[in-house]
């Protein structure tokens, strides 16, 4: 057999290569599949006891395709689902949160790289990487921001992890100014929470969070029953208004969980609402 050419060679590659993508582009859409199917799934024992075999199926998934971005958020996702919705061993929620953030950042880091360079910096400077973001970087940024708080929350006793705030607080805010309806307004909700981690007589801003928190319900037209939970419990409560706290709750008792990507947040909404429902009486 005689050399091969130059053309030769650069056909091979570009073959190579689009073997290599289509294999990206298989994982990713595997790894999709996975996140819906538990985001759809009502039972929770199911999950409980289901999830850890993709947590450890998307870890491979990764070491395969460790720049794929796609494949990288969707880990990030499942892991900040599975470690919100069942973990109440604090040290395990630090460690698996953590697993959560490293997907996200390592996602960014392969998309975008001035945002990657800003992430230790002060939120001036990292305001200004995030402001030259666009509609195509949104589901990097609000996976980024997701993982972010996820991984704050669990670390809350940690003012090094707190001190983050600000600059989880701008990504937020970019999400809002690129796409509000996004994930059904998630990002209102969670800077509705942000508004009420103070009490309004230390700078909390408890009208900014009502504000927020209506615009997730009317753009999720109300089928993400989170939503009304986490107002009752971060707004009604900080301004003591148990009318509206109850309210809230029994609509989340009474209206189905089955909806689209929500079955599983909607189910167990409904589980922490019957506790918040409990305790009133004792709160007020």
């Amino acid at each position: 057999m005689g050399p091969v050419s130059n053309s030769a060679i650069a056909a091979l590659m570009v073959l190579t290569t689009g073997c290599a993508a289509l294999m990206d582009s298989a994982t990713s859409k595997m790894a999709d599949n996975l996140t819906l199917a538990i985001l759809n799934q009502g039972d929770l024992e199911t999950v409980r006891s289901g999830a850890p075999a993709y947590l450890l199926m998307i870890d491979g998934l990764i070491e395969g395709s460790p720049r794929n971005g796609d494949l990288l958020l969707a880990g990030s996702k499942l892991y900040s689902s599975y470690t919100s919705a069942f973990i109440d061993d604090p040290e395990r929620a630090r460690r698996l949160s953590q697993i959560s953030f490293d997907y996200a950042t390592r996602a960014v880091c392969a998309e975008l790289s001035e945002v990657c360079a800003a992430m230790d910096a002060r939120p001036e400077a990292f305001g200004e990487a995030i402001a030259g973001t666009g509609l195509d970087d949104l589901p990097l940024l609000y996976g980024l921001a997701t993982a972010w708080s996820g991984w704050i929350q669990a670390r809350s006793d940690d003012w090094n992890a707190i001190i983050d705030l600000p600059r989880l607080k701008l990504v937020f805010e970019r999400c809002l100014a690129l796409e509000e309806r996004y994930e059904d307004g998630g990002a209102h909700v969670y800077l509705g929470v942000f508004a009420t981690l103070l009490p309004p007589a230390l700078g909390g801003e408890p009208e900014v969070a009502l504000a927020h928190f209506e615009r997730a319900i009317e753009i999720s037209s109300g089928d993400n029953l989170m939503f009304r939970v986490l107002m009752a419990e971060h707004y009604a409560r900080t301004v003591f208004d148990r009318g509206l706290h109850d309210q809230l709750l029994q609509m989340v008792l009474e209206q189905s969980a089955e909806a689209p990507r929500l079955t599983l947040v909607n189910t167990l909404a409904k589980q922490r609402a019957e506790v918040l429902l409990a305790e009133s009486a004792e709160f007020f």
